[in-house]
């Protein structure tokens, strides 16, 4: 007879035997499940149990947003940007996001041997010139190296601490039905300049990553608009997998509809040849806006007045039901659901 100890014994063995896969990556639903079965469980906490772009906190009474993110983009360098670039805005837009002004990154670099040092200063370059931009400084770090085979030429990774908008209160659970959904521009564009630059191939002049700082373009939204209910950039799984998130974190539905999404027909055109859906293409210099319709036409003029919201549109409605469900409602008057991302589309998109 097996005792009690054989059988957990057994049940741990199967439970080692799971392997992540590249798709746990991606930020769609194997993302979610594996950030909730080990993560969440291990720390949670009122700020991490949010599970927004960055944590809210207060240290003597002031209000901070933290938040850290890694970067192992291929290729290093790509249309519109690189791994550096990258990593500056990434952390500068995830803090934004919050409702913060973010002001001080860290940044570490785990780098190969073998590296060239021209691109490595082209990188650190990069990163300058995006803090610049944003108006952050970088003030600590880190640089490993290791054996030749054991990252991909350089991974970096960011964190930043930003000081809250005062009046501002973004969160997820602040989404309610009627509520107006707003995209700052048009989406896949990062992407796609990846996917080319992956693969060796040539693309109009005008796909480029839109990768941007958007802090002071929140900075402007939220002083005029402090009634934002949530922010969100939709970078892995794209706006569908994001939209995803908030409508299960808030109990609401989502209707989007096609026609007002702005997508670059350039970038339709590539999705159409190789079989993706823009929806769930990355972005890094978008953002999703919720707030009442009421505010939407002062919202909208901000956004289009400026140079990383010039597409802006409304693109859908907050909705009572269906519960954490997102549709489209497309061209031809039918509804598609549009569930998180499940597949591997295009791991290492950031």
């Amino acid at each position: 007879m097996c005792s009690l100890v054989q059988i957990r014994c057994g049940e741990v063995a199967a439970i080692n035997k799971e392997r992540i896969l590249l798709a746990h990556g991606n930020g769609g639903k194997l993302s979610h499940d594996l950030v909730a079965a080990v993560m969440v469980p291990a720390f949670a906490n009122e700020a991490l149990n949010e599970l927004h772009d960055g944590a809210k906190v207060t240290v003597q009474g002031t209000k901070l947003a933290f938040t850290t993110d890694s970067y192992v983009v291929k290729p290093l360098f790509f249309a519109g940007g690189d791994i550096g670039k990258l990593a500056v805005c990434g952390t500068v837009n995830d803090l934004a996001m919050t409702g913060a002004i973010p002001l001080y990154l860290s940044a570490g670099f785990i780098i190969e041997e073998g590296f060239l040092l021209s691109d490595l200063r082209c990188i650190v370059e990069s990163m300058r010139l995006a803090a610049e931009e944003a108006g952050v400084a970088i003030v600590a770090g880190d640089t490993k190296v290791v054996e030749k085979g054991a990252v991909d030429g350089i991974y970096i990774n960011t964190a930043g601490i930003g000081a809250i908008i005062e009046g501002s209160a973004i969160s997820p659970l602040s989404v309610r039905p009627e509520q107006d959904i707003i995209l700052s521009g048009c989406i896949g564009d990062h992407a796609v300049a990846v996917m080319a630059g992956r693969h060796g191939l040539t693309l109009p002049q005008a796909i480029s990553s839109d990768c941007a700082p958007l802090n002071g373009l929140v900075k402007e939204l939220l002083t005029a608009v402090p009634q934002i209910a949530v922010l969100r950039d939709p970078t892995r799984g794209g706006v569908a997998t994001t939209l995803n998130e908030i409508a299960l974190q808030a109990k609401v539905g989502i209707m989007l509809d096609e026609a007002a999404i702005p997508v670059r027909p350039a970038v339709t055109a590539v999705c159409d040849l190789l079989g993706y859906d823009p929806l769930y293409l990355a972005n890094e210099g978008k953002m999703l806006i919720f707030a009442d319709g009421a505010y939407s036409a002062e919202i909208l003029s901000i956004l289009q007045a400026h140079k990383y919201g010039k597409e802006a549109a409304v693109i859908g409605r907050v909705q009572s039901v269906p519960v954490g469900q997102v549709g489209l409602r497309t061209g031809i008057g039918g509804v598609r659901l549009l569930d998180r991302l499940v597949g591997d589309q295009l791991p290492r998109i950031c």
